[in-house]
């Protein structure tokens, strides 16, 4: 049975020993749960093994290393969609959080522990210059998953956006959700978009895609925070409810 609170960090070897050590005291896991988690795998084969929008039946085989995931010629790897910024260049705004939470470590140590949850993960193809590694470095993205998906939904309209390259490498990937709403639903994010699928919620700010898309101030970082952790309880529930109700 898929447990929608299962933390995959406990289950990557070392990914906690000396995790405070790293990063310039920001800290950073010894591990990457997304490779090193064999239950994280596991759900990901379970979950997304079933009958696409096209009418396929993905059937996927567990593979090796980072491309674990493997079904027909595609190579899937797993990946975070949950972040919490702490990135040297924005130190200057984490060390505003950790002054103003008093117990920083235990405050990160538990959205890390919450982010690492099945909501807060999906799949995708996984190749050099892939969508795993593009959207975080493309600074005008800056790994936030509404923009991600904002690009995401203009690719299925033919609309441009920073990441339409990296999208269009993996038409065939796009293909088999025929549309955004066929997307959106396979994989459970009904709640970071409107109730008619024409618009993504955008959890600070807007799409206008002119800037980095890092929080501003910490009003803003505290509210992107708040927003997109309310969207991993709510696709946690969503696939609770799906994997009870499919005795997953």
């Amino acid at each position: 049975m898929i447990a929608s609170d299962f933390d995959f960090t406990s289950d990557s070897p070392g990914y906690w020993d000396g995790f405070w050590d790293r990063n310039d005291g920001l800290g950073y896991g010894g591990s990457d749960p997304d490779n090193a988690s064999p239950t994280l795998h596991k759900y990901h084969q379970i979950l997304w093994s079933r009958e696409l929008p096209n009418g396929e039946k993905m059937n996927l085989q567990m593979g090796s290393g980072p491309y674990y995931l493997t079904w027909k010629d595609f190579r899937f790897g797993s990946d975070a969609i949950i972040v919490g910024f702490r990135y040297k260049k924005y130190r200057y705004m984490i060390d505003q959080v950790m002054a103003k939470v008093g117990d920083y470590k235990s405050y990160y140590e538990d959205l890390i522990r919450r982010s690492y949850t099945i909501g807060g993960t999906i799949i995708f193809p996984k190749h050099p210059s892939s969508m795993n590694q593009n959207k975080g470095t493309n600074t005008i993205i800056s790994d936030r998953w509404d923009l991600t998906l904002e690009c995401i939904r203009r690719f299925y309209n033919g609309e441009d956006s920073p990441l339409y390259s990296t999208i269009e490498s993996d038409k065939a990937f796009y293909d088999l959700f025929i549309d955004f709403k066929g997307y959106v639903d396979f994989f459970f994010l009904q709640d970071a978009v409107s109730e008619d699928y024409s618009s993504v919620n955008i959890w600070i700010g807007d799409a206008s895609f002119t800037e980095s898309g890092l929080p501003k101030t910490i009003d803003e970082y505290y509210e992107f925070i708040d927003k997109e952790f309310r969207f991993l309880d709510m696709r946690n529930a969503r696939i609770k409810e799906f994997s009870e109700t499919n005795a997953l």
